[in-house]
């Protein structure tokens, strides 16, 4: 039996490895909104994705993000493409 602190811990890392892939792939076709869906839960998935998102690389790249407080466990990228 899993508990859902060992859930979070192999979904943390699927979050890790799938945010740059998808600002690769945003990247390559020039999306002008990318929305990312980390689930309700404890928010500490959400934490992680606005941690990813404020690194320096990768802060350069959008105008904004948008976190709707009707919608939690919903990130929305609003990226600026040169």
């Amino acid at each position: 039996m899993e508990s859902s602190g060992h859930d979070v811990y192999n979904r943390g890392q699927d979050i890790d490895r799938a945010l740059p892939a998808n600002n690769d792939e945003a990247a390559e076709k020039k999306a002008q909104l990318v929305e990312i869906m980390p689930g309700k839960g404890s928010g500490q998935l959400e934490k992680r994705v606005l941690r990813f998102l404020d690194q320096k690389e990768i802060k350069g790249l959008y105008d904004s993000i948008e976190k709707n407080s009707h919608n939690f466990g919903r990130v929305v990228v609003n990226f600026r493409w040169r």
